[in-house]
C-alpha cells in the first residue's frame, strides 16, 4: 500500500524542506488543526498581534532568508494580511499565504457562516491578483501538486502564492511527499547568446561605462555575482534605492544610491554621464527614479531583469537574469581601471552636547553607529529618504518598503529579520504615523526575546504629507513613545531632543543587548531630509 499522509501533513512537510524554520500568523477556528499540525512539526509558530504585521515580519523574513510563510483564518485574517502581501507582490519577496476555510460538508448546510463576505471563494478570488498562485486544497487527489507547484511558482516569480485549506480538509488522507524537486528555469540558448554577445560589444566600446544595481540582484541571489562582475569589469557600481545594500558599500568601486535630482549629486552626475549604464534587476519605479528625474537615455542603456534582456529598442524574452549576469561576466566586455570619482573624506562626527536634533545631524551620527551585525530596517517617510545615504557594511542588510511605500513596515519587519539569524541586530528606524499603524508589534518583540533598536522620529505628524500638501490633517496625536516597556513589562525606552541626550541613548541602547530599545527622538515639525525637500516640490506639482 502507498504511503499516505494528510493534506496538513503534506504541506508542512513541504515547508520544512523548502528550509523554513519560522511561520507567522494569527490563529482562528478555520485553521485551528493546521495549527496543531504546525505545532507537531519542526517548524516554530511565530504569534503576531495582528494579521498585518505577521505578513509584513514574513515578506521581511523572506527577504533575509529567501522565503516566509504567514497562516491565517478565512477573510477576517487573509484580508487583513492582505496589504502586506499585496507590498510583497510588488516588490518581488516570495512569501507562501496560507489561509483557511470554512469545511466543504458544513458549507451545504449553513451557507451564511461567520466571517463569510460574499460567495466562498471570494477570499481566493482577490488574491489571484496579488499572487502568482492562488488555490484551494479542496480535493486529496490534487492537493499535493496544487502545493508543489505553487511553490514553485512562488520561488520561480519571487511573488506570493496563496494556498486556502478549508478545515475538514486539512485531515483529509493524500499521498506522502516524496524528495522535494524544484527544476531551474533555464534561458533560451538562441536568446541568451545573441543578448549577451550585443550587450559585450555595447560595453567593450563604452568609455565610461556604470553598472545600476536594483532588488532583483537580491531576490535572487545575485549579489555575489555582481561582486565577481564588478571586480571582472572594473565598473563602478550605484544601487536603486529599493537595491540598497545589494552590494557592500564600503567596496571600492560602489557610487551610492541613485535616485534621479532627488538624491547626491555626485552619484547622479556619474550615472548621467555614463555612456552605457548596465541596469541589473532595477525596478524603473517613479520613486526609484527621484520621481522621473531621472536621465537615462534608452540608446545607452542595457536593462536585464527576471527574464527580459532590453539592449537599446531591442528586446529578448526568456532570458533569465542569473543567466545573463553569468554569461556576462564570463564574456569579453573589456576591463576598465577602477576609479571612484573623488568624494570627500567625511569629518568624524562630533557630537554638540547642547544642540537641539535635527534630521540631518541624526542620520549622520547613525552612519558611524552601525556595525557588521546591524541590519536596518526602514519605514515609509523621511526616514527613508534620510538613510538612503546610510553606509551598510554587507550586502542585503537594508530593508524597506521602498516601491509599494505602505507605512507600518518597520516594526514587524524587525521581526521578521531577527527571528532566524540573532546575530543581526536590527535598527529600526520609523515615523510616529508608521509607529502608530503597526507599534504594537513591539509585544511580539518582546514575547520572543528579540533586541533591535527602535528610533521613532517623532515630529507630530506625516512628514512627507506635509511637504507635498501641508493641511491639518497631517498632524496626530503626540504618543509617550519611549514608555511602551512599561506597557509590555520588558525593554528600556528614553526620549532626545539634543545631541548629547542622543550620545547616552546610544550608549544605553547598544549595552542593552537582552532586551528592545525604544528611543523617542523629537524633531521640529517641518524638519526633513534634503531629498524630502526635493520630493515634496515634485509631488506637490501633481496635487494641485
Amino acid at each position: 500500500m502507498a504511503r499516505s499522509t494528510t493534506i496538513g501533513g503534506y504541506l508542512v512537510t513541504r515547508l520544512e524542506q523548502m528550509g523554513l524554520r519560522h511561520i507567522f500568523g494569527v490563529p482562528g477556528d478555520y485553521v485551528l488543526s493546521f495549527y496543531d499540525q504546525l505545532e507537531a512539526g519542526k517548524l516554530e509558530v511565530v504569534g503576531t498581534c495582528s494579521e498585518i504585521g505577521a505578513g509584513y515580519a514574513a515578506d521581511a523574513y523572506a527577504r533575509v532568508n529567501g522565503l516566509g510563510a504567514v497562516c491565517v483564518t478565512y477573510c477576517v485574517g487573509g484580508l487583513n494580511v492582505l496589504n502586506a502581501i499585496a507590498g510583497a507582490c510588488a516588490e518581488k519577496s516570495p512569501v507562501i499565504v496560507i489561509s483557511g476555510a470554512p469545511g466543504l460538508g458544513e458549507r451545504t448546510h449553513s451557507p451564511l457562516l461567520h466571517h463569510c463576505v460574499r460567495d466562498f471563494d471570494t477570499q481566493q478570488q482577490i488574491y489571484k491578483h496579488v499572487t502568482v498562485a492562488a488555490v484551494e486544497l479542496n480535493d486529496p487527489e490534487t492537493a499535493p501538486a496544487l502545493i508543489d507547484d505553487a511553490i514553485t511558482a512562488c520561488v520561480w516569480n519571487k511573488r506570493p502564492v496563496y494556498l486556502e485549506l478549508p478545515r475538514d480538509m486539512a485531515t483529509r488522507r493524500c499521498e506522502a511527499p516524496g524528495p522535494l524537486r524544484i527544476p531551474k528555469p533555464g534561458s533560451e540558448s538562441e536568446p541568451l547568446a545573441e543578448a549577451v554577445r550585443e550587450a559585450s560589444n555595447m560595453l567593450r566600446s563604452a568609455r565610461r561605462p556604470v553598472i545600476l544595481a536594483g532588488v532583483e540582484m537580491h531576490r535572487f541571489g545575485l549579489q555575489k555575482s555582481l561582486v565577481e562582475l564588478v571586480e571582472r569589469t572594473g565598473f563602478p557600481v550605484a544601487a536603486t534605492l529599493l537595491g540598497k545594500s545589494v552590494i557592500s558599500e564600503r567596496h571600492g568601486q560602489y557610487l551610492g544610491v541613485y535616485e534621479g535630482a532627488i538624491g547626491r549629486e555626485n552619484v547622479r552626475r556619474e550615472v548621467e554621464r555614463a555612456d552605457c549604464v548596465l541596469i541589473l534587476g532595477a525596478f524603473m519605479t517613479d520613486i526609484n527614479l527621484g520621481i522621473h528625474t531621472a536621465r537615462l537615455e534608452a540608446t545607452q542603456t542595457i536593462y536585464a531583469h527576471s527574464r527580459r534582456v532590453s539592449i537599446k529598442h531591442h528586446h529578448y524574452d526568456d532570458v533569465f537574469l542569473g543567466d545573463f549576469v553569468a554569461a556576462l561576466i564570463s564574456s569579453p566586455v573589456g576591463r576598465k581601471h577602477p576609479k571612484p570619482p573623488p568624494e570627500v573624506e567625511p569629518k568624524p562626527f562630533r557630537s554638540r552636547k547642547g544642540k537641539e536634533i535635527t534630521v540631518r545631524r541624526f542620520f549622520a551620527r547613525m552612519d558611524d553607529y552601525l556595525k557588521d551585525n546591524t541590519i536596518v530596517v526602514c519605514d515609509v517617510g523621511d526616514c527613508l529618504f534620510a538613510a538612503a545615504d546610510l553606509t551598510i557594511h554587507r550586502s542585503t542588510e537594508f530593508l524597506c518598503p521602498a516601491y509599494y511605500t505602505s507605512m507600518g513596515f518597520a516594526i514587524p519587519a524587525a521581526v521578521g529579520s531577527q527571528i532566524r539569524k540573532r546575530r543581526l541586530r536590527p535598527i529600526v528606524f520609523v515615523g510616529d504615523g508608521a509607529f502608530q499603524m503597526t507599534g504594537h508589534e513591539l509585544s511580539t518583540v518582546a514575547k520572543y526575546g528579540l533586541n533591535p533598536i527602535i528610533f521613532v522620529l517623532n515630529n507630530k505628524g506625516y512628514t512627507t504629507e506635509r511637504f507635498i500638501h501641508e493641511g491639518p490633517y497631517n498632524d496626530i496625536h503626540n504618543w509617550a513613545y519611549h514608555r511602551w516597556p512599561e506597557i509590555l513589562n520588558t525593554g528600556w525606552g528614553c526620549e532626545v531632543r539634543t545631541e548629547g541626550e542622543l550620545e547616552e541613548a546610544l550608549v544605553t541602547a547598544e549595552a542593552n543587548s537582552k532586551s528592545f530599545s525604544i528611543v523617542n527622538v523629537h524633531l521640529d515639525p517641518m524638519d526633513c531630509s534634503a531629498a524630502l525637500l526635493r520630493l515634496g516640490k515634485r509631488l506637490g506639482k501633481k496635487v494641485h
